[in-house]
């Protein structure tokens, strides 16, 4: 079976201007969950774009996550939250303020012991990868090996990906961000990952 695909909002983004911009991008092919990335935002700004993104997300049927901040997924009624910062402890933290109704998921891992310590943390995903920037060859390798070994689903994060990726992964999930948000019509360019199956706008 194909991966299902994990959008991940830029980094900085304009935040007038971008919610329209994913209304647009999830009207396409369908979006297993999204990321909300905290980038440069303050507090405040954050709370406000997160809120938003929240609301659009969920009514195209994806998860959406808020970066690193369990309190705020709980308060802006998000479906969870990606950790990247604060090790062991913060996975701990999440998942006892989330679970079992919330999702926490984990990425920022640099090796197989990495994995390994958060995958048996009862964490929902292990991503592997950057969420923007240039492709890491290495994360592939781990996400492969993770995918091939352990049940805990996988994430593997692609920020220049191309849709002939989907072909090959062996992960349940792929991230998408960079090549997606860069495109001159980010719709058409998430068109282009479509899963077979679900080719058709809905």
């Amino acid at each position: 079976m194909a991966p299902q695909l994990y959008l991940i909002t830029p980094g900085n983004p304009d935040q007038a201007e971008f919610p329209r911009r994913l209304m647009g991008v999830l009207s396409g092919p369908e979006v297993a969950a999204l990321l909300v990335r905290r980038g440069q935002m303050d507090e405040a700004a954050y709370r406000d774009f997160a809120g938003r993104l929240v609301q659009i997300g969920q009514a195209a049927g994806a998860a959406v996550l808020v970066e690193d901040d369990t309190s705020l997924a709980q308060a802006i009624g998000a479906d969870g939250v990606h950790v990247t910062e604060g090790g062991i402890k913060a996975i701990r933290a999440a998942i006892a303020a989330l679970k079992p109704d919330g999702i926490v998921g984990v990425g920022n891992v640099r090796s197989r012991h990495d994995a390994m310590s958060f995958g048996e943390l009862d964490v929902d995903y292990v991503m592997f990868g950057p969420l923007s920037g240039e492709n890491d060859a290495q994360a592939t390798d781990l996400a492969q090996w993770w995918a091939e070994t352990f049940e805990v689903p996988a994430v593997l994060s692609v920020p220049q990906a191309e849709p002939d990726l989907l072909a090959s992964a062996t992960t349940e999930f792929i991230g998408l961000s960079d090549c997606i948000w860069a495109a001159q019509d980010p719709a058409g360019a998430l068109a282009g990952f479509a899963r077979p199956e679900l080719a058709q706008t809905r």
